[in-house]
């Protein structure tokens, strides 16, 4: 088992990277839509498919980075109280934790997946030539990476490692 965790560490680092650079890409494109979107309303040239895009690229930003902060084991929870837990205890309720979130976000893929078939055929309202199949991937794709980034962290949660280091 020892070899398997150098293994998702690495993991665990390259794609902390990756999903750096898209979130910092998505908030600088955000940014700059919402800039362009300004300049166009004060010179009375509002664009029809600003709101439909930012509100998009909110969802993407919060999805991509609710899983990097998976990843990093920065969401809402009880670390004072787990770490004060014995060892054996502490390792149950991390894993109680794991269940529960895993299970909620495989749920979440499971019936994004099924919106995404609803959705065929559909496009945004302001830009027709994009579907909204494109747009609201983000559902489970987000859902599946949570995941992949819960289940990446684990070793080092276990450990105690993870919640100390950031």
């Amino acid at each position: 088992m020892s070899g398997a965790l150098p293994i998702f560490a690495s993991a665990r680092r390259a794609l902390e990277t990756v999903l750096g650079f898209f979130i910092c890409v998505q908030m600088i494109g955000m940014a700059g839509v919402v800039i362009i979107a300004v300049v166009a309303r004060t010179f009375g040239e509002p664009f029809s498919w600003y709101d439909e895009v930012a509100s998009i690229q909110l969802a993407w930003l919060t999805y991509y980075g609710a899983a990097y902060a998976a990843l990093r084991r920065g969401h809402i929870g009880f670390p004072g109280l787990v770490e004060a837990m014995p060892e054996k205890a502490r390792i149950a309720a991390i894993l109680f934790g794991e269940v529960v979130v895993v299970g909620f976000f495989v749920l979440l893929a499971w019936v994004g997946y099924e919106v995404l078939v609803i959705l065929e055929g559909d496009n945004l309202v302001s830009l027709s030539s994009v579907p909204t199949q494109f747009t609201q991937s983000v559902i489970p794709i987000g859902a599946a990476l949570f995941v992949v980034c819960q289940l990446l962290s684990l070793p080092e949660a276990l450990r105690g490692e993870l919640g100390a280091s950031h």
